[in-house]
């Protein structure tokens, strides 16, 4: 009979949470619903345009999408902030990106949710030691990751995104330069690897990236037999050499669409699976994991400062214009040379 009542409890219980999670839910949507409301009648007042990277949340991607912005990798949010006609740009993403807008924008206004949003390679590679490293080799190109300061990029000959890094330096490579690359380390390892160039290379690493494990992901190729495993190059070499494709995130979003197999192991940022699934209903995204089969947390795979931007902080923004950025002018001008440079590289 105990054990029948124990059973009851149970159920009723389980019941009992369940409705409350489902209120829970249903008020999130409710105020959500009018939250989205009042950022859309503020993206109208001000004639902004809202710029998201794909590791933000769901419902901010889905926001840009709605109100003709965009969602995108760092290239393309720094190639549409600088074409659109919006006199003010809401950067819902880390700060360097916000910081690029402003580069090449600097009649508009760049405003982001929040300014304590930054990135672990940003912070890994401050000016004043990255210009010493840089001063030991004078004969070597600077090539700078995109997830760096306005500072960082003044210093730099080349800026490069993940989806057009390889191709950089491989124009390089043919035109006899050696090459200071800055700052992650495992991207640099690839493309060193990839190109064959004579690269000294920053000790940097995205702290995301940098947890994924190659055992992790075989083991769940082992359940998985058939899955197709997709790779972010910020990973370590062990977890790039498991990949079947290795891309940015514009590049493993369209791999992910072209590719016949129905389910994917995705060894990046959680963020990109809301583009995955809505392009690719049917299919079967799978985190990679970042830790042993004992941990609590199988798969962290998500950067704690994309996730600090909010729709009330946007909002906020918006309202206040909080989260402004501002860079010295010397520094932006500086930084706009090796900008314009990926820019043009490849239109």
């Amino acid at each position: 009979m105990s054990q029948l009542l124990n059973k009851s409890a149970l159920r009723e219980t389980v019941q009992q949470y369940l409705s409350e999670a489902e209120k829970s839910l249903e008020k999130e949507f409710v105020d959500n619903e009018q939250i989205r409301s009042e950022i859309k009648a503020l993206l109208k007042e001000r004639n902004a345009a809202l710029v998201a990277h794909y590791y933000t949340e769901d419902a901010i991607q889905a926001l840009a999408e709605e109100t003709g912005g965009i969602i995108a990798d760092s290239l393309e949010m720094a190639r549409f902030g600088a074409n659109h006609e919006a006199e003010t740009l809401i950067v819902a993403g880390v700060k360097f990106m916000g910081e690029t807008a402003k580069i090449l924008s600097p009649e508009k206004t760049i405003l982001m949710p929040t300014l304590e949003a930054t990135c672990s390679l940003d912070i890994g590679c401050p000016i004043d030691e990255f210009s010493a490293f840089c001063d030991q080799y004078p004969d070597r190109k600077v090539v700078v990751y995109a997830n760096t300061s306005a500072a960082v990029k003044a210093r730099a000959d080349w800026v490069v995104t993940s989806s057009i890094a390889l191709e950089v330096v491989e124009h390089l490579v043919e035109q006899g330069e050696k090459i200071i690359w800055a700052p992650d380390q495992h991207l640099g390892g690839y493309i060193q690897k990839e190109t064959g160039a004579d690269m000294i290379l920053w000790d940097g690493a995205c702290i995301v990236h940098e947890e994924f494990k190659a055992k992790g992901i075989l083991d769940l190729k082992s359940i998985y037999p058939d899955a197709a495993v997709l790779v972010h190059p910020e990973s370590p070499e062990a977890v790039v050499e498991v990949a079947d494709v290795v891309g940015s995130t514009s590049q493993l979003l369209k791999a992910s669409i072209e590719m016949i197999n129905d389910t994917f192991i995705v060894a990046t940022d959680r963020g990109i699976f809301y583009k995955m699934k809505q392009a690719s209903p049917n299919k079967r995204f799978i985190e990679a994991p970042t830790a042993g089969s004992g941990a609590n947390c199988r798969s962290c795979a998500h950067c704690p400062w994309m996730a600090l931007n909010s729709l009330e902080m946007l909002r906020d923004s918006l309202l206040n214009s909080s989260g402004e950025i501002h860079i010295p002018e010397e520094t932006r001008l500086k930084a706009l040379i090796p900008l314009q440079r990926m820019l043009d590289f490849k239109v």
